[in-house]
């Protein structure tokens, strides 16, 4: 490397360094409301509360927001659901949902994490934010000792089952533990992630959830972590600001 070659190389390392940093900063400028339900959320109001924040930043009248929740009992279909997956349409409601996938269960014991953020202020790549929440969730699993794992194939996330018999190809199971669903609109990003803590297991057996009937679901509690939604909030706050708020990306955009 000739002189010219090494100082341009070096004026691009602290460009990028500046980058970001007014990256980091840009972030943490950005206001996020934390609001925590304290009842079961019916779906119906929770997609017009959304639709309000969402409207809201849309025209620069709103925070970016993070709600923590719970659903009764109920089944959502998403953009690319198959009616085919849902295999008893009595046991609870149904619901058409705005967001990407397939059919899913929310219910009891497991926590919704509604994210309506900005990514006209962090970045119009959807890609990189479906891999940060994806994040977010591993980070915040691995607090409680559980390994998630993304699969290139297969949204969400996914627990190897190192403790269940060998399946039919030799191979350890593959249990998945947490559900992420996104809809933009004008690159406000609205629906968010689900994290298993210890709902009803047995209720996503009227669905094939997100259309993958070759894997099994799982919860904290399944895992053996006997976990509060209190202590799983106090993570995914902590978890947030270390994925959201810095200029952390995914490896193969570094």
């Amino acid at each position: 490397m000739n002189g010219c070659e090494a100082a341009f190389d070096t004026m691009r390392k602290i460009l990028t360094r500046v980058l970001d940093a007014l990256n980091v900063y840009a972030h943490k400028s950005l206001m996020v409301d934390w609001i925590t339900a304290d009842a079961h959320v019916p779906y119906p109001d929770a997609l017009s509360q959304m639709e309000q924040c969402v409207a809201d930043l849309i025209s620069g009248n709103g925070n970016e927001r993070i709600w923590l929740l719970e659903h009764p009992s109920l089944y959502t279909a998403g953009t690319s659901a198959d009616i085919n997956d849902l295999v008893d349409p009595d046991r609870f409601p149904v619901y058409q949902s705005q967001r990407g996938g397939q059919y899913t269960y929310h219910g009891p014991g497991q926590r919704i994490a509604y994210a309506m953020l900005d990514l006209n202020a962090r970045g119009k790549d959807v890609r990189k934010y479906v891999w940060k929440l994806e994040e977010w969730v591993i980070r915040t699993l691995a607090v409680f000792d559980v390994v998630g794992e993304r699969r290139s194939d297969r949204v969400g996330v996914w627990v190897v089952r190192h403790d269940k018999p060998l399946n039919a190809l030799g191979q350890h199971p593959e249990d998945k533990i947490a559900a992420i669903g996104v809809r933009l609109r004008k690159w406000i990003g609205f629906h968010g992630v689900s994290i298993n803590v210890n709902p009803d297991l047995e209720h996503y057996s009227a669905i094939v959830p997100c259309g993958i009937a070759e894997h099994g679901v799982t919860s904290l509690h399944d895992l053996g972590r006997d976990i509060s939604m209190s202590q799983l909030d106090n993570v995914l706050r902590e978890q947030f600001h270390q994925v959201f708020e810095t200029a952390l990306q995914p490896p193969s955009v570094r």
